[in-house]
């Protein structure tokens, strides 16, 4: 039986081959800037204490709707006002409820490095991401296979983006450390299943190279359980769904980070 990543991995295939159809790879291709100077992204990560990589969006299929009115521009503003390090975008729009208008929006509204997070399966995707203002994009490897990521990761690289790589078990850990990244995502959320496990990122931790950036992802809605990782030697996170669901997503950031307003 399909899971859910099976079943998204699918769905976004068709639709990357529809937006190709329309706009061939080429045409991307020839609007794309040389590739910037400096790596924006992995820089915001490798600051003194954690850093918080704030996600902005709609909703999630595991929690369904989370603040489907949310604007980019308020909430990335507030990330970024609050002292988040970097700022990750859906943009996924069946499951999320997310666009590449929003990542568009998003890099006219801060300047905090973006991640464009979406279940990348194409070059296309890539293309798409750095013309929208993306300075990394994520890939999952659950959704691809052990030469998908490798190719992908490189397209990625010629073109300034960075990546994160995402993992959630012992054999997608050791397929990441054999490409050689730099950014490792260990989530705490199965996503075949969409269950939760806190204490995945702690027990994947010690399997990353030294040298290698560190993200936790999931289950990670208070001080305390930044705290818990930080003195693990995570050295970033990413939060989407605990800021989204607050009230005043500044303060939200604070809160997490156990640190106060200025002004």
């Amino acid at each position: 039986m399909p899971t859910f990543l099976d079943e998204v991995v699918q769905r976004t295939r068709a639709d990357v081959e529809a937006r190709r159809r329309a706009v061939p790879l080429e045409v991307l291709q020839e609007r794309l800037a040389p590739a910037p100077r400096g790596r924006p992204f992995s820089e915001a990560l490798i600051q003194e204490g954690i850093s918080l990589i704030a996600e902005m969006k709609r909703a999630s299929p595991s929690q369904g709707p989370i603040r489907p009115d949310a604007t980019v521009t308020a909430i990335v503003r507030a990330y970024e006002a609050a002292g988040a390090s970097a700022c990750s975008v859906l943009t996924e729009p069946h499951w999320f409820g997310g666009s590449l208008d929003d990542l568009a929006e998003a890099r006219a509204a801060c300047d905090l490095p973006l991640l464009r997070k979406d279940f990348i399966v194409d070059p296309y995707q890539l293309a798409e991401a750095r013309l929208a203002g993306a300075n990394a994009v994520l890939l999952i490897v659950a959704a691809l296979d052990p030469g998908e990521l490798a190719s992908l990761y490189d397209q990625a690289s010629e073109i300034g983006l960075d990546c994160l790589i995402e993992v959630h078990d012992d054999d997608e850990m050791e397929i990441a450390v054999e490409c050689g990244v730099e950014i490792i995502g260990v989530n705490n959320r199965n996503l075949h299943t969409l269950e939760v496990d806190p204490e995945t990122a702690l027990r994947l931790l010690v399997d990353a190279p030294a040298g290698t950036i560190v993200v936790a992802e999931s289950g990670i809605t208070s001080n305390e359980d930044v705290q818990r990782l930080e003195d693990a030697g995570v050295d970033a996170i990413l939060v989407g769904e605990a800021l989204m669901r607050a009230d005043d997503p500044a303060a939200a950031v604070h809160a997490l980070l156990g640190t106060r307003p200025t002004g």
